[in-house]
């Protein structure tokens, strides 16, 4: 699918901020925050992105309508392309597609094993359990379990002082703890979401924080052949080069760019609304999509 309109090769100064994440996941604020947080910024409208979970759709849904703020649903999906860690959004799926549901069941469960694996590795040298992990779930069985958890439980326990430096240490990929997350490839996640009427993007391609080697051009313009829609560019993890370079792949194939701030709360520096998805991208992805936009 083509996108006409004009790509920018700068930020948007003013529009969405469409990947964020709440307490359904990793984040450290609710829905409502979320909204309260984007109506005091004046933002056009905001997005939930929370990892492999909807949990949260309702509670945001609610809060956006009480607030008058537009909201876009979507979700983070983890994913694996040739050993490389992909994330994927997905943007206004039917909740209810078969597909898809299975595909999160699968990732949560193989999520909330390695958590379970690493918290037991972590505690041979570490005052923590997986007691203390959970204390740091705030949803319950509604949330999406994983690293985050740990690195709090850590903060709570003395050990860091925040989520950053358990992230640059111990919970980090290159840790000795560290366990992979069995997940789908790419392709699997294009194909689930494109039968769930929903638009792909793939998320902060240019972070090398991330990974040792970047998804290639060739292995994205594979996924934009399956029917990828668009990439995440403006973003505080890709680099100038590395922005350059996805802003070329979508020139030459039509792709919707995107921005989004990767907000967490206090679980990262990320701030809210500093990085936007324009107005226009917002409409295509809600022409595109199979549900309509939340208002």
């Amino acid at each position: 699918m083509t996108h006409t309109s004009r790509i920018p090769s700068s930020p948007p100064s003013h529009g969405w901020d469409i990947h964020c994440h709440t307490v359904f996941s990793d984040g450290t604020e609710t829905p409502e925050t979320l909204v309260d947080q984007a109506r005091a910024l004046s933002l056009d409208g905001v997005g939930i992105s929370d990892h492999d979970t909807t949990a949260g759709w309702q509670h945001a849904e609610q809060a956006a309508h009480e607030a008058g703020m537009p909201l876009l649903r979507g979700t983070e999906i983890t994913a694996d392309d040739e050993g490389i860690s992909v994330h994927m959004l997905a943007f206004q799926y039917d909740p209810r597609s078969r597909h898809i549901c299975e595909l999160f069941e699968r990732t949560r469960a193989s999520r909330l094993e390695r958590t379970k694996r690493m918290v037991a590795l972590l505690a041979q040298d570490y005052p923590i359990s997986w007691n203390s992990v959970l204390e740091q779930v705030r949803e319950g069985e509604q949330t999406t379990i994983g690293r985050p958890h740990i690195a709090d439980a850590l903060v709570a326990a003395g050990v860091y002082e925040n989520r950053s430096a358990a992230f640059a240490d111990a919970v980090s990929a290159t840790s000795k703890y560290y366990i992979p997350t069995p997940s789908p490839t790419t392709h699997q996640v294009v194909k689930a979401v494109g039968e769930a009427g929903g638009v792909s993007i793939v998320a902060h391609a240019g972070d090398l924080s991330r990974n040792r080697s970047l998804i290639s051009d060739a292995q994205l313009e594979a996924l934009i052949d399956e029917g990828l829609d668009g990439l995440e560019v403006w973003h505080r993890g890709n680099p100038p080069e590395q922005r350059e370079r996805l802003l070329a792949l979508a020139r030459a194939h039509g792709l919707l760019v995107t921005g989004g701030s990767d907000w967490h709360g206090k679980g990262k520096p990320n701030r809210l609304g500093e990085n936007l998805t324009d107005d226009d991208t917002v409409d295509e992805i809600v022409r595109r999509g199979a549900i309509p936009l939340w208002r």
